[in-house]
């Protein structure tokens, strides 16, 4: 049976029970520093990317995303953001095609992982920006971890309406019987301040955003969906699908106050430019 841990923002009972740091003591291959590690969870090319603004912004145009997974390494455990496609997609000759996008994997999630001595089962938490099939494609490797996510986002991923749609569902339907923490506004995964998901809602009724603070590095945000491609940011463009667009626009001004305040680095997580400009894995930044 699930154990709900219910968390309102900066709960100080939080990080009495949990920050003490005796969840890394297992882990495998333990870190003294916090690692971030962007691993290749499937390229897309988008033949169209006109839904990805409700006013024609981009009527015509194509392009080439990037669908990473992040694995942050820190001393108290090993913490998963996003989960990127289903990875049965690296077996899959060509990739996938349809008349909207081609998308292929050039290596599945759990190999990358391997290369560090890692199996899904040692990941002890995992996120998600948000619950389209792009985001949770492995989703049902981590039911054995601690799922963090947006009340929210939770409630409608396990909605009856998500439930008539079997074919995303199957993506993340394990995460039902995992041990959850639900969060409202924001949640320190580990209890320092370093890694912290912020609610950004709009994209989806929970979309999230997280922020990692880095020794070296400095601050990254990275962006879930609400800024979809370089240019939503550029333009302040809003996709069509998106399920809210009043609080997509207020999610926008936190998101650009919150990088203002930290001067972090923003990371658009499907502009493959940005992509790019990280440590190729297995290197990483700290």
């Amino acid at each position: 049976m699930t154990r709900f841990q219910y968390f309102i923002t900066s709960s100080l009972m939080f990080c009495m029970l949990f920050g003490s740091g005796v969840y890394g003591e297992n882990q495998r291959n333990p870190v003294k520093t916090i690692r971030l590690y962007a691993l290749d969870c499937s390229m897309i090319d988008m033949f169209d990317i006109s839904a990805y603004s409700d006013s024609g912004q981009f009527d015509g145009q194509k392009k080439a995303l990037a669908d990473p997974c992040y694995l942050i390494r820190h001393p108290k455990g090993d913490f998963l953001w996003d989960t990127g496609w289903e990875q049965t997609l690296a077996e899959t000759p060509g990739g996938l095609m349809t008349n909207r996008y081609h998308a292929v994997m050039a290596r599945t999630l759990t190999d990358q992982l391997s290369d560090l001595g890692l199996k899904p089962a040692d990941i002890g938490k995992v996120s998600i920006s948000h619950a389209h099939p792009d985001h949770v494609g492995n989703a049902n490797l981590f039911a054995g971890s601690t799922f963090i996510v947006n009340k929210a986002e939770y409630t409608a991923m396990f909605s009856e309406e998500a439930r008539k749609r079997p074919a995303r569902f199957k993506l993340y339907n394990d995460l039902e019987g995992a041990d959850t923490i639900l969060f409202e506004t924001e949640h320190d995964v580990f209890g320092d301040g370093l890694v912290v998901i912020n609610s950004m809602p709009g994209h989806t009724p929970g979309h999230s955003a997280l922020m990692l603070r880095l020794k070296n590095s400095g601050t990254l945000l990275f962006s879930g969906d609400l800024y979809i491609i370089s240019e939503s940011r550029d333009l302040g463009a809003y996709p069509s699908f998106n399920t809210d667009k009043p609080e997509t626009v207020r999610s926008m001004k936190k998101f650009e106050a919150l990088a203002k305040k930290e001067n972090a680095r923003v990371v658009i997580q499907h502009e493959k430019a940005d992509f790019l400009a990280l440590p190729h894995f297995p290197a990483y930044l700290d």
